[in-house]
């Protein structure tokens, strides 16, 4: 059973997690069984547990300490089993020096750790996650998809995903809604993604750059030259497209006509 902390205000979380009584708020029409009683005897895992208000965490505190919860709008204590997993973005150390996050609490959570790499450092988790996501939003969409094509997974895996699997999920999301084709190919996914691909650093590095630089000044000075930079901006804007003029235009946030002189003044 999952909830995700961060997608609830403080007061629907305490009655998602602990349950209320009829009449406990305006809304309470009857009484409700919150997560800790329905996933008793089993597990329970809190997404985002860096999120929730201080108040919260000292309920919470209580259900790891004492194993009984209370609903709201009740004095009653209910027992429960439950194990509990939790997951966050956030360096909950550096919550608890902040007094933002209850450092008993913490330890009481903390029995376990486990790091897990960001997105950008496991590559070989992209295609895996996305084959999931397609199923997923294919079936809840009524589309028949295949595999992505092969340039929009090379395009996959070269973005840094800042996001992580929230933001690759959205992605695939969007590239299902968009394609309206047998396959989801890079013009139907979102447009920062290839955006990203024409922004990526290009300038060696300054070990590399400066290292020889009698050898190479010519072509440092060709790197800092901004024609020059707009020229290879462009061709890596036409190759990406497959030469469609169109579609590069679109990429590079500039009209079609704009390209099309820009083409002209360099030949």
């Amino acid at each position: 059973m999952v909830v995700n902390c961060a997608a609830l205000s403080p007061q629907l979380l305490e009655s998602e997690l602990f349950g209320h009584e009829k009449g406990a708020f305006t809304g309470a029409t009857q009484r409700r069984i919150g997560r800790f009683e329905q996933a008793n005897g089993g597990t329970l895992f809190l997404d985002e547990i860096g999120e929730i208000d201080q108040a919260t965490q000292v309920k919470l505190l209580r259900v790891l300490s004492e194993r009984t919860i209370e609903r709201v709008g009740s004095n009653q204590s209910v027992a429960v089993d439950v194990r509990v997993i939790t997951a966050t973005n956030k360096n909950l150390r550096q919550q608890v020096s902040k007094g933002r996050f209850r450092e008993d609490l913490f330890f009481r959570l903390n029995v376990v750790s486990i790091p897990v790499p960001p997105l950008r450092a496991r590559k070989e988790d992209i295609i895996l996650l996305t084959q999931a996501f397609l199923r997923e939003f294919s079936t809840e969409n009524s589309k028949e998809l295949k595999p992505l094509t092969d340039e929009a997974l090379q395009l996959l895996r070269s973005y840094s995903w800042p996001g992580n699997v929230r933001e690759l999920r959205t992605s695939i999301e969007h590239g299902v809604v968009m394609c309206n084709d047998a396959r989801i190919g890079v013009k139907h996914l979102p447009h920062f993604l290839s955006l990203d691909a024409l922004r990526s650093p290009s300038l060696p590095t300054a070990n590399e750059s400066y290292q020889e630089k009698d050898e190479k000044s010519l072509a440092t000075d060709e790197q800092f030259n901004l024609h020059v930079l707009e020229q290879q901006t462009i061709e890596r804007a036409l190759t990406h497209t497959g030469n469609n003029r169109t579609d590069a235009a679109r990429l590079l946030g500039i009209s079609r006509r704009t390209l099309q002189r820009k083409l002209k003044q360099t030949s």
